[in-house]
């Protein structure tokens, strides 16, 4: 295993007293790159113990092995640290971690001390290091671990091998990696891993070739990513699982029974990286490689660098649901290039990709496709600023307060709302003005951490230029920092749902639908027309929905998501049995939190359904998912 040595006293005083980044991402004599430090009160993290400012963590080299029967990690992970003048401690975030040991690169032990924990941020480990810059932590990941889910073989697809998966955003990789868990301390890292054969691992990191025998029937696997990265973005899955490749720079790991259907649904995928680098400059991370996990993974997809993350519930046999690999493979560029420095602007990821996403779509797939899309997400965003209220807090860009937890925004703001601002500053600027612009920003900042003040002072910088007239026009603060949705929002084309508001104004007075029409519709045309029906429907019309559309037998899980909640709603009893199913097999938090939420909300109908169903699906699901159905179910919220 590589280990790195301690930069140079002139790199360690500018990284640490940076108040904002270097335009260059620093190395030294061959070492990897190290990412500045922003140290601004909008870039400092409340969420993490650490104090980068005094001693940061550059690198991480983990040696672990995977103990299935035990449901664990364990082994070291040796830090590099970069520490100012005269400090002799490191503070690193932990969870749950059982720490056996922590030494010196020598073998001598090093004073260290656990606080307290803190629920929802564990508990901070303070090392004393004195003058070393090198320490090595001998540890076991506690019990439940929150990151790591390990599967029996039954809840798989193959039903003969256990499976691990890891969901590290955003602050859940402390439960497996003592170190800095905070978006802005990047992270150069390498691991090996021992894993039981035949199970094959990966990682979110450039593989070190084929792995090697080690003890008693097990193998090793080694990684790297040579490029600083949030450590959220430190993943692992273990399984039985097999690659095919998609292209000459991409491909997809699953299990050998869905890896056709995978492979089918993700043939686009070398076309999307394509599309996405004429958009925005080169692709920075080697290879784009996926895997489909099984689906208890708690999101739809996770952007871990140069192995996406992806849920099987995108499958849909039409590639209707890939822009949920456009979302991810943008993250390449915004969010993982460039990363919000704490998660009071995540919107900075999330938005940025959300709009970069839409222009993939468009680039592969033509302008009606997108501006559906972007149609979908403009009313999702409405829906939820009308729900939360056009004054709160909670619809600002930028999140400050409680709100500014890691996962303290919602979906309709951090997402779409983030995405509506830079359509709008592209539709007044013009197109090609705005894409040199976000090019350059992508390159300006490249693998550094970032904040929403640093966006707008570039936008100003380098966009406005001093147009007043145009600066006026932006309203850029007010879409940042102030709720709801100013004026000048860009508001999607009548045209992109004609046809459909036409045939759900019509639903609406004759109860009848043309299941012609529906059947050539684009799945976008299909979820407007079911948000555009009635939300109180008798169950013969619901029946009639179902037999006339195919609702219950859809393969597209999006649509039949919206079917059950829709048919739960309104208290249809056939719908029942499907809920049931489907969520005894999906852990996608996106599907499964508000079905549950649908049931609970229908009182003594729906309660004693949604408690019953969750005493049998709990334990399948990511504790993600669980953290956020617990409150509605157990907690009868």
């Amino acid at each position: 295993m590589r280990f790195l040595a301690a930069l140079s006293l002139i790199l360690s005083v500018a990284a640490l007293s940076a108040c904002s980044p270097q335009n260059e991402t620093a190395a030294v004599d061959g070492e990897p790159m190290v990412s500045p430090i922003l140290t601004s009160d909008d870039a400092k993290d409340p969420f993490s113990y650490a104090q980068p400012e005094v001693a940061r963590v550059t690198h991480v080299a983990l040696d672990l092995a995977l103990d299935f029967a035990q449901e664990n990690v364990s082994g070291t992970a040796t830090l590099d640290i970069l520490a100012a003048d005269g400090a002799d401690t490191v503070i690193l975030d932990t969870m749950g971690l059982i720490i056996s040991s922590i030494t010196d690169e020598t073998g001598s032990d090093l004073p260290f001390e656990l606080g307290e924990a803190n629920d929802g941020m564990g508990a901070p480990l303070t090392v004393s290091m004195g003058r070393k810059r090198q320490i090595v932590i001998a540890y076991t990941s506690g019990p439940k671990a929150r990151a790591l889910q390990w599967l029996v073989p039954e809840q798989t697809a193959g039903g003969k091998h256990p499976y691990l998966l890891s969901q590290g955003q955003p602050t859940l990789n402390r439960t497996w990696i003592p170190t800095q868990d905070s978006p802005g301390i990047r992270q150069t890292w390498e691991a090996k891993i021992t894993a039981p054969e035949p199970l094959t691992v990966v990682m979110s990191g450039l593989s070190g070739g084929d792995p090697v025998e080690a003890d008693k029937g097990r193998r090793a696997f080694t990684f790297a990513m040579d490029k600083p990265v949030a450590p959220y973005l430190i993943a692992i899955a273990a399984g039985d699982i097999v690659f095919q490749p998609l292209g000459p720079r991409s491909g997809v790991w699953t299990e050998p029974v869905m890896l056709d259907k995978a492979a089918a649904e993700l043939a686009d995928t070398e076309k999307m990286i394509a599309a996405a680098e004429e958009l925005y400059g080169e692709y920075r991370w080697g290879r784009y490689d996926m895997i489909v996990l099984p689906p208890s993974f708690p999101y739809g997809g996770m952007e871990n660098p140069v192995m996406t993350f992806l849920t099987p519930t995108f499958i849909a046999g039409d590639r209707s649901l890939t822009g949920l690999v456009a979302h991810e493979l943008a993250h390449s560029w915004s969010g993982n290039l460039v990363t919000n420095a704490n998660w009071s602007d995540s919107w900075l990821n999330e938005g940025t990709t959300s709009y970069f996403e839409n222009r993939i779509i468009e680039k592969l797939y033509g302008e009606k496709r997108a501006s559906q899309e972007r149609a979908l997400n403009f009313a999702a965003m409405e829906e939820t600023i009308a729900e939360k209220g056009s004054d709160s807090d909670i619809t600002a860009l930028h999140l400050t307060g409680d709100n500014a937890a890691p996962e303290g925004g919602t979906s309709g703001v951090i997402y779409d709302k983030g995405a509506n601002f830079l359509h709008t500053v592209e539709a007044i600027v013009g197109r090609e003005k705005f894409d040199e612009w976000l090019e350059s920003w992508f390159d300006r900042h490249a693998f550094e951490p970032a904040t929403s003040a640093m966006f707008l002072a570039d936008l100003r910088k380098n966009l406005i230029k001093g147009d007043a007239a145009l600066e006026a026009k932006l309203m850029l603060d007010e879409w940042v920092y102030e709720p709801g949705l100013p004026s000048n929002a860009l508001r999607p084309d009548p045209a992109a749902f004609a046809e459909v508001d036409k045939a759900a104004e019509a639903y609406a007075a004759s109860r009848t639908l043309d299941k012609a029409v529906w059947a050539n519709w684009t799945s976008a045309e299909r979820l407007r027309l079911l948000s555009k029906l009635p939300k109180q429907l008798p169950d013969e019309e619901l029946a009639k929905l179902d037999r006339d559309l195919g609702l219950t037998a859809s393969a597209n899980n999006e649509i039949l998501f919206v079917w059950l909640n829709l048919a739960l709603q309104n208290r249809y009893e056939p719908a029942v049995q499907l809920a049931e199913s489907f969520l005894a097999t999906v852990g996608r938090r996106k599907f499964v939190a508000p079905l549950f939420k649908t049931l609970v909300e229908q009182d003594d109908w729906g309660k004693p359904i949604a408690k019953r169903i969750y005493a049998k699906t709990r334990s399948s699901y990511h504790s993600v998912t669980t953290g956020t159905v617990d409150a509605v179910v157990l907690d009868g919220k």
